[in-house]
């Protein structure tokens, strides 16, 4: 029989579920809005036992309990979204499904998918950005994640306000002194009344966000040298780029040497770099 591979890509607002084959070809795939625990992931298990897989990669919102051996491995842990706190996601998955569930960050997933077959096919070491309804980052080196304790949480890294940004912010727990508190897609319908979607790229809104997310390229530059930064998630689009590597030059001012092509867009459309990595984690479990 032919291997067959589950994502889930559990994000705040939606769950897209997906099965391939051993290429990462797409055979089955759904999206899931993100309920109460109870409906989501029963809609989940009836997906993956109507397309039954042979593991699954899960890259989940965060934070999350990531370390195998620890009494809340597999678990959702104080995340602002409603009902979710304390969900034994992976062990709920397991005891229905009976596969194998490799269990990470989606940003985690995103940077894997990229190192596989993404922007960061071709170097050792690469960092992902997630601007969407929140904010994280995933960083990998020679094939690994780094971490250690836990994951990362690059997007409740303290942040330089912008000059003209006043913004209150909008984290339930740092309020404007984080990343993900004044750049995160749901601040932009706190700062103008309108969701990002509807607004003209050109508002002073998208300013601010590029500002952040060139400090937040910067931060993870000069902390661990990448080889590539790459940005993913609804709220930034490849256009940005040209700002962002703009705000990024000016933080630099002149001080390290910065490869040409270090801060890209994702390689994939509609952000499904998570999905790619979700497969080839859930392979690796195989292998």
């Amino acid at each position: 029989m032919k291997t067959r591979l589950g994502s889930i890509e559990a994000g705040g607002t939606k769950f897209i579920l997906a099965v391939s084959d051993e290429t990462y070809e797409i055979v089955a795939k759904k999206r899931i809005p993100t309920l109460t625990p109870d409906e989501t992931l029963a809609a989940c298990i009836d997906f993956f036992k109507a397309n039954p897989v042979d593991a699954i990669g899960l890259g989940s919102f965060g934070p999350i309990g990531i370390k195998s051996g620890t009494v809340d491995y597999g678990h959702i842990l104080a995340t602002p979204k409603p009902g979710w706190a304390g969900t034994n996601i992976v062990g709920i998955l397991t005891a229905a499904l009976q596969v194998p569930i490799y269990f990470t960050t989606d940003v985690n997933a995103s940077v894997y998918g990229e190192y596989i077959a993404g922007e960061a096919k071709d170097v050792d070491a690469a960092v992902y950005f997630t601007i969407g309804t929140g904010i994280g980052g995933g960083a990998i080196q020679n094939g690994r994640f780094i971490g250690g304790y836990s994951h990362l949480e690059m997007g409740h890294a303290p942040v330089m306000m912008h000059p003209d940004d006043d913004f209150v912010g909008g984290c339930p727990f740092h309020g404007n002194h984080c990343f993900e508190g004044v750049a995160a897609g749901p601040t932009i319908e706190a700062r103008t009344g309108e969701r990002g979607e509807n607004l003209q790229r050109d508002n002073p809104v998208f300013d601010y966000i590029d500002y952040y997310a060139a400090q937040m390229a910067f931060n993870a530059y000069v902390n661990l040298t990448p080889e590539k930064i790459i940005f993913g998630g609804s709220v930034i689009n490849d256009a940005d780029m040209v700002k962002v590597r703009q705000y990024f030059d000016q933080l630099n001012n002149g001080y390290v040497q910065v490869p040409s092509d270090l801060i890209v867009h994702s390689h994939f459309p509609d952000n499904a770099s998570a999905t790619v990595g979700d497969f080839a984690l859930a392979l690796s479990l195989l292998e």
